[in-house]
C-alpha cells in the first residue's frame, strides 16, 4: 500500500465555509485517518496550500489545522506543478476567471456553487476544461445528507408506486438588522456582490431534484422582495435590490408536478428549516436534513372535515420513520471524496460542470419566468 499526495490549492479557506466544512469536516479528517482509500489499495493524501489576502488569517488556520503551507501570492501557487487541483470557495464573485486561469495552468478545477453567474459562462468554462482534459466538479453536498438519502432509498425501491408530485419547502426567518443582527451578510441581498435567493439556493434545489424525482422539463416562477429595507454589518441602512423569497412550480416528463418554495422571510412551523415531500400511488415520503418518513397507502386515513370541534387525528403519529441504515458522515466531505477519487483513480463524476449548467439553467429559466410572466421550457442539456 502507497501514500498519494494530491496538492490543492485552497481559494477562500478562510471563509466561513472554506474554513468549517470544507477544512475542518472535510480535507483535514481525511488527513487525520491518514489519506482516502482508493480502490487498488494505496491511500490519497490531500496537501491543501491555503490562498487568501490577509497572512495573519492564512497563518492562523494553517496552524489551527496543522497544515504547512499558505500564501498571499495566488500566481505562484497556481505555477506550482506539485498541486494538481485547484479549489474555489471564495466570497465577492470572479469565480469564472480564477478557474480558467487555473485551467490555463494546468489544473484540475473544484468550484463552489453557483460555478458561474450565467448558463454561458459555466458551459464556456466546461468546455475549456474538456479541450484541457482537465477534471471538473462543482460542490453538491445536499444530496449527502441523511434525510435526503433515506428519501432516495426510498423512492428507489419503488415504495411510492407512481410518483405524483413533489415539494420542496425551505427557508426561516432573517432579521433585518435593524434591532436584532441578522443571521446572513449582507452581500447576500446586493446585486453587485453576487446576492439573491435564487442565485444562492436554487443550484442546490436543482441537482437535488435531478437527484431524487429526474430533470423538470419546464417552469414557472414568482420572485419578490419581502423585506426591502435592511441593515448591514456596520449598522447602515441599505436597500434591498433581489429577490428574498422564491415560489416556482415544475413540470416533469411523463406528468409529475413539483413546487419549490424559498424563503429568507418565512418563520418555520413545518419539521425543519428544509422538507421534501413526494406523493406517490402507494403512499408517501416526507425528508428534513436528518430524517425521514412514509405513510402507505394501507395505512393512510380517512380523516373527516371537522367543523364542530377541533381535528381528532393525530397526522404525524401516522407516519412511520424510516430507520438508520448507514452511519452519518459530513455531507461536504462526502462531496469531496466522490471528487477526489474521480481525480485520482477516474471514478465516476457526478457533479461535473454540466450539473453546474443546469444549476444556472434552472436560475435563468426562474428570472425569466417571473419577468415576462409566462412558463418557460428546460430543454435537456447534455454532456
Amino acid at each position: 500500500m502507497a501514500t498519494r499526495r494530491l496538492g490543492i490549492i485552497m481559494h477562500g479557506a478562510t471563509s466561513r465555509i472554506g474554513t468549517t466544512q470544507h477544512l475542518l469536516n472535510s480535507l483535514v479528517p481525511i488527513r487525520q485517518e491518514g489519506g482516502l482509500p482508493l480502490a487498488n489499495g494505496d491511500r490519497l493524501m490531500p496537501d491543501p496550500i491555503l490562498v487568501g489576502r490577509t497572512p495573519e488569517k492564512l497563518q492562523a488556520l494553517a496552524e489551527r489545522f496543522g497544515l504547512a503551507r499558505w500564501t498571499t501570492d495566488f500566481d505562484a501557487a497556481l505555477a506550482d506543478p506539485a498541486d494538481e487541483l485547484f479549489f474555489e470557495c471564495a466570497y465577492g464573485g470572479g469565480r469564472v476567471e480564477l478557474a480558467r486561469r487555473a485551467l490555463a495552468a494546468g489544473k484540475h478545477i473544484y468550484l463552489e456553487k453557483p460555478a458561474a453567474e450565467s448558463l454561458a459562462e459555466v458551459l464556456a468554462l466546461r468546455a475549456e476544461a474538456e479541450r484541457a482534459g482537465r477534471k471538473h466538479a462543482v460542490m453538491q453536498d445536499k444530496i449527502h445528507l441523511p434525510g435526503l438519502v433515506k428519501l432516495k432509498t426510498v423512492l428507489d425501491l419503488g415504495t411510492l408506486g407512481t410518483l405524483l408530485s413533489m415539494r420542496l419547502e425551505f427557508g426561516w426567518w432573517v432579521f433585518d438588522g435593524e434591532v436584532i443582527p441578522a443571521q446572513r451578510t449582507s452581500w447576500n441581498y446586493r446585486r453587485a456582490t453576487g446576492g439573491g435567493l435564487v442565485l444562492d439556493m436554487f443550484p442546490h434545489w436543482r441537482y437535488v431534484i435531478d437527484h431524487l424525482f429526474g430533470a423538470p422539463s419546464a417552469l414557472t416562477c414568482h420572485m419578490r422582495t419581502a423585506q426591502p429595507r435592511r441593515w448591514d454589518e456596520r449598522h447602515l441602512p441599505y436597500d434591498v435590490d433581489v429577490e428574498d423569497e422564491a415560489r416556482a412550480i415544475l413540470e416533469f416528463p411523463g406528468g409529475m408536478v413539483g413546487e419549490v418554495f424559498s424563503s429568507w422571510a418565512t418563520r418555520i412551523r413545518r419539521d425543519d428549516m428544509l422538507v421534501i415531500t413526494a406523493e406517490g400511488t402507494l403512499g408517501s415520503a416526507a425528508c428534513t436534513l436528518h430524517q425521514c418518513w412514509t405513510q402507505s397507502l394501507a395505512n393512510t386515513p380517512k380523516p373527516v372535515f371537522p367543523v364542530q370541534a377541533p381535528q381528532p387525528m393525530d397526522f404525524r403519529s401516522q407516519w412511520a420513520e424510516v430507520p438508520e441504515m448507514m452511519p452519518f458522515r459530513n455531507s461536504y466531505r462526502q462531496a469531496w471524496e466522490g471528487f477526489l477519487r474521480h481525480v485520482a483513480e477516474d471514478a465516476p463524476n457526478t457533479a461535473s460542470l454540466l450539473q453546474a449548467a443546469r444549476g444556472l439553467q434552472l436560475i435563468e429559466a426562474c428570472h425569466e419566468s417571473h419577468r415576462a410572466r409566462r412558463w418557460v421550457d428546460l430543454p435537456a442539456l447534455e454532456g
